[in-house]
């Protein structure tokens, strides 16, 4: 079923069709920056969905298809008829160009990475968006490319608005049945106006308002939550992540006493984060809750385990046992609330789509396994990062709590690259709080997206004192990022790289030698593991 529990109050709502494209949620989110609501589903839906969902625009995604080929992925010819808007982007502007009747062909010249297009006519989506270049002949505008084939006829009605070197058609309208197509990806931030463009599209074009607020995204899933859970009892694994606070904060909105969190100390977590997440979000939200210290139960069930997605599943599994012993403590619980959020979804290939390929599982994604008896409930499941953070601010959590870097479900259980050992996790503990520690110093902390520190399974030569030292690798990491899909590495000042790797060698006895990673995401991702 298409509609969300999140849509059936809003009547303006931007469908985006995913055709396989790894950065399909970024137009999600992007619509959403707009003020509007907007869901992803596979461009291949039954048709009689769409129209239930009752969309005020569509969007069609990218994806690493050609529409060249004799069986190619296409939408029903009915969403094109429908009458209300239609963006295609890359794949999905070829595809509504081929199925209206255009020609698309394999281009000699591929275009990928950042190109400057010319428009050439009026539009709604490009007009006024760019400055006359230096001779002042005719308008310019940077945009990321990422396509080997290119537009060569258009169907009858349609104009060009732009076009590049290499494509004649880098951007074209049918002004009467608003539909528009763009060659380029205007929801990456390597294109610097992109969201005016899809902004335009949603506001101008679509003729919706920016309904969706922080405001109305909470009364949704406090309404939902309570229609769901009724009198139920529901217990929620508690990290101190901003994920598993807000879900934890919103579910108490909704059902009060009958929520009971239950927070697992696993050995994996941050230097006194077990004290924090007491006092910080147990005390300030006033939650029932259960405290287990389970650590010495991961690190042997981890003992000897090297490879990261097996750690992680042992991690996810040892979770779930907890869950389900101290749930069965609880009498007539029904529930687990999880803080499952939208880009753990896509990571691990969850999505409504099934488009996305998995680049790393989450052991809070995919369902539960029948023993554990509970019903899952996954409140934040359709939202971004920054939509939840707003949502905790909104709800009462400390500012800093919220706004905290992203640490992954499994803790430093994969940022101990190789076999996990207590002695391993508490080098990587205190080096991890003196790298964040002088970057809230510095000023710097929240410049950065996500900072952390890495153990690596090698050893190096070293001098500490007059003596020869042979010992433990720590990784620094640092990435800017506004949605976490793209991320470059941080440019921090290297006297503070200085001084944090003098400070880790003095103080963290066992490290001999301090590393600073300065891969992009892609090719790299954020984390190690």
């Amino acid at each position: 079923m298409v509609d969300s529990s999140l849509a059936q109050s809003l009547k303006e709502r931007i469908l985006v069709l995913d055709f396989g494209s790894q950065y399909t949620q970024l137009i999600a989110r992007r619509i959403r920056e707009t003020g509007v609501f907007s869901e992803v589903r596979s461009h291949d839906i039954p048709f009689v969905e769409i129209a239930r969902f009752k969309p005020t625009g569509i969007v069609l995604s990218g994806g690493p298809a050609t529409v060249t080929e004799k069986f190619t992925a296409k939408v029903e010819v009915d969403v094109l008829e429908m009458g209300i808007p239609v963006l295609g982007i890359c794949y999905g502007m070829q595809t509504m160009v081929d199925q209206l009747g255009g020609r698309v062909e394999n281009s000699n010249v591929h275009e990928y990475g950042a190109t400057q297009i010319s428009t050439v006519n009026e539009s709604l989506l490009l007009s006024d968006l760019v400055q006359a270049d230096v001779k002042g002949e005719s308008l310019k505008l940077d945009v990321w490319m990422s396509h080997g084939d290119r537009v060569i006829q258009l169907p009858d009605g349609f104009e060009t608005i732009a076009q590049s070197a290499a494509s004649p058609y880098a951007a074209i309208a049918n002004h009467e049945r608003n539909l528009f197509g763009l060659q380029f990806h205007p929801e990456v931030t390597h294109t610097p106006q992109g969201q005016q463009i899809i902004q335009r599209f949603i506001h101008d074009v679509c003729q919706c308002s920016p309904l969706w607020v922080t405001d109305s995204i909470i009364q949704d899933l406090v309404n939902s939550i309570r229609e769901k859970v009724g009198s139920d009892k529901v217990v929620l694994g508690l990290s101190g992540g901003v994920d598993s606070s807000v879900c934890a904060a919103l579910v108490q909105q909704a059902i009060g006493d009958n929520l009971t969190c239950i927070f697992v100390d696993n050995g994996l977590l941050r230097l006194n984060e077990a004290e924090t997440v007491y006092s910080e979000v147990i005390q300030q939200l006033g939650v029932k809750a259960v405290c287990v210290d389970a650590s010495d139960r991961f690190y042997r069930a981890l003992a000897g385990v090297d490879d990261p997605e097996t750690k992680r599943k042992i991690i996810g599994r040892i979770f779930i046992e907890i869950f389900q012993e101290e749930a069965e403590k609880i009498e007539a619980v029904s529930w687990l609330a999880q803080g499952t959020i939208y880009p753990d979804v896509i990571e691990s290939a969850g999505a409504h789509t099934g488009q996305a390929t998995v680049i790393k599982s989450h052991h809070n994604v995919g369902g539960l396994p029948e023993t554990l008896h509970l019903k899952l409930l996954e409140p934040l499941r359709d939202l971004f990062k920054d939509e939840v953070r707003k949502i905790g601010v909104q709800l009462g959590l400390p500012h800093h709590l919220v706004y905290r870097h992203p640490f992954p479900g499994p803790g430093l259980g994969v940022r101990v690259v190789g076999e996990v050992r207590k002695e391993f996790v508490e080098l990587l503990r205190r080096s991890d709080a003196i790298f964040i520690e002088e970057l809230i110093k510095n000023d710097l902390y929240y410049k950065a997206s996500q900072a952390f520190a890495v153990f690596l399974p090698v050893k190096s030569v070293g001098v500490v004192g007059d003596n020869r030292a042979y010992e433990h690798v720590i990784n620094l990491r640092a990435v800017q990022t506004l949605d976490f899909m793209t991320a470059n590495w941080m440019r921090i000042p290297f006297e503070i790289l200085q001084l944090v790797s003098s400070r880790i060698v003095n103080e963290v006895p066992g490290i001999s030698r301090v590393t600073y990673d300065i891969s992009n995401k892609p090719p790299a991702t954020i984390e190690w593991e």
